[in-house]
């Protein structure tokens, strides 16, 4: 984020307010803390940009995201030792996704294409010994450019909600599902089953990764490392903003089909 970084002393006073607000739970402290931590919506929202569609006006989204901080507030404990921005940024974000799929925004028809066009890719990928190419991939799938271009953008806005229930292969009628949530780590309670599948899918991720372009390798790394914005990246990669939102989604199809390959 563009802000300057707060001094010691400012970090100081940050930690003494939280620990008065989790102690005495002032309204006074909660409406500071919500205003302190207001420009984390702006940035959320500023890179949730590229898979966001117009079913919400920008005012609509930001007050969405504005519940999910205040939700944060709320619900942080300072005593864990994580970040609130860490903790707020997750909160953020998922009372975003969930409200936009509250609205259905993306058809199950636009994830079922989504699986078809990563299968497609990892198929061609592997008849050719290359990466196809994207007129390739809309002939094996019999559709004209424009129809591509709008289906691989929809698709690499597939999200899932941290509430979304996971399959499992022990699963039994009646028992209550398993949702991404109950899945994220605790940090006080070591899990060598979840470290050993998070190394494997870290394997595999890293695997697929290095079967990706240079180009895409670097347009993955400024978005999702140095958390660029899609401008600011079309800027480093002297491309339209509109044709960084392509290779975004055209990497994000590909890692898609390489990892379902991987797994298969």
């Amino acid at each position: 984020m563009a802000t300057a970084a707060p001094t010691s002393a400012q970090r100081a006073e940050t930690g003494r307010r939280w620990v008065r607000f989790a102690s005495t739970r002032d309204p006074s402290l909660r409406e500071q803390l919500i205003l302190q931590y207001t420009p984390l919506v702006k940035y959320v929202v500023g890179r949730l940009a590229i898979t966001l569609p117009r079913v919400l006006e920008s005012d609509d989204i930001l007050s969405c995201g504005t519940v999910g901080l205040i939700d944060a507030v709320d619900r942080f404990d300072p005593s864990t030792g994580v970040k609130f921005e860490t903790y707020a940024i997750s909160r953020i974000r998922g009372t975003i996704l969930d409200e936009l799929r509250s609205l259905d925004w993306i058809p199950r028809s636009a994830r079922q294409r989504a699986q078809e066009i990563a299968r497609t890719f990892a198929r061609l990928e592997g008849e050719l010994g290359r990466a196809p190419t994207d007129e390739e991939v809309a002939g094996e799938l019999g559709m004209d450019m424009v129809q591509y271009t709008r289906a691989s953008l929809s698709a690499s806005a597939v999200v899932l909600s941290l509430e979304t229930p996971t399959r499992t292969g022990d699963a039994q009628e009646g028992t209550l599902a398993t949702t991404l949530v109950d899945t994220i780590e605790d940090p006080v309670a070591p899990d060598p089953l979840s470290r050993t599948e998070e190394g494997e899918l870290l394997d595999r991720l890293s695997h697929s990764l290095r079967r990706l372009s240079e180009r895409e390798r670097i347009l993955l790394s400024l978005y999702y490392e140095q958390e660029l914005t899609m401008r600011e990246i079309s800027l480093v990669l002297e491309v339209s903003e509109s044709r960084v939102c392509q290779l975004h989604a055209r990497a994000l199809l590909r890692l898609r089909g390489h990892m379902a390959d991987l797994h298969t």
